[in-house]
């Protein structure tokens, strides 16, 4: 995830996940985000990201959602359920995860 997401009129809802990544298991992690990517894009519901990680390992990565169902059932799917996991036992020292109603939006291109 590079470019900035397309996402429709508001309203809409963003999942923002940020995170400090631990030192383990680098080569796995990158396979699983992987994954989850391409997952999410086709669950019911999805309606992109936006993702960045400092040389520190901090991130955060932005997803965006038609509604609180569509996130209620990514945080219940199997294979996600599995990647929390293993985020919680080895790539993250810590994150946070919040849910916010985007209400208005506005874009500025050169």
């Amino acid at each position: 995830m590079s470019e900035i997401a397309k996402t429709p009129e508001p309203p809409y809802y963003a999942v923002i996940f940020a995170n400090q990544r631990s030192v383990k298991d680098e080569a796995d992690y990158q396979q699983v985000a992987a994954r989850m990517e391409e997952l999410a894009q086709s669950q019911p519901g999805y309606l992109g990201a936006e993702s960045t990680r400092g040389a520190d390992g901090f991130g955060i990565t932005v997803s965006y959602w038609r509604d609180l169902a569509s996130i209620t059932a990514w945080k219940q799917q199997g294979e996600h359920l599995q990647a929390q996991q293993c985020g919680k036992d080895k790539w993250y020292q810590n994150f946070s995860v919040r849910i916010a109603k985007v209400e208005r939006a506005y874009d500025f291109q050169k």
